[in-house]
């Protein structure tokens, strides 16, 4: 995977690091931002667009963020709350809009 977007992004989502996004592979789930690693191209453009420092690559995420790396890739490989399917690779995050959901981890971190 090549960049994860870990918890300094919850009730954040300053959306910077969409706008920078060659290949509109950030996701928007309810309380975060998530990054396909299947379409993102490791180009590093997010990176330094994210105010709070949130983004990594993910032999780079800081040893206390590390659960962010596989809960990242769970937001696509594996049925989100509420949803009976995994979203997998659709294809661009502007394809299917605000997708309103997160992960358990991301779920049930406490309100900033």
């Amino acid at each position: 995977m090549p960049y994860v977007i870990a918890e300094p992004c919850i009730d954040e989502m300053d959306m910077s690091c969409v706008d920078e996004c060659p290949v509109d592979c950030i996701y928007q789930g309810e309380r975060k931002l998530y990054i396909n690693p299947k379409e993102c191209i490791d180009c590093g453009a997010c990176e330094p667009a994210c105010p709070v420092e949130a983004i990594a690559q993910d032999r780079r995420v800081r040893p206390e963020y590390r659960e962010y790396i596989a809960d990242n890739a769970r937001f696509f490989t594996e049925p989100l709350p509420g949803r009976s399917e995994s979203l997998g690779n659709p294809g661009g995050a502007s394809l299917v809009g605000k997708i309103g959901v997160d992960t358990e981890l991301v779920a049930a971190h406490p309100a900033g």
